[in-house]
């Protein structure tokens, strides 16, 4: 019982990943669902001690980026993201 509930969720983290300009990368809004804070206080802190991280942890997705991953992950547009999203490698 134990090892199927890690197996889901498992699984579950391997469908947030996503590969963007050849890296693997997860989403600020995947990231913070999982910390369990907003989007915008994760990105927030991100930013806020940027110097603690490498150079390459986080980028902006382009618009073509995000249209790539909305038709990934099936966000409709009902659904649609406002802010772009915020990659950050895993």
């Amino acid at each position: 019982m134990q090892n199927e509930a890690i197996m889901e969720a498992m699984i579950t983290i391997e469908r947030k990943i996503f590969i963007v300009r050849g890296m693997e990368v997860r989403l600020d809004s995947d990231r913070a669902e999982r910390y369990g804070v907003k989007t915008i206080r994760l990105d927030e802190q991100v930013r806020c001690n940027a110097a603690r991280f490498p150079e390459d942890f986080m980028f902006q997705l382009t618009e073509e980026e995000m249209a790539s991953l909305s038709c990934q992950t099936g966000t409709s547009e009902k659904g649609a993201i406002l802010k772009p999203h915020i990659a950050i490698s895993n």
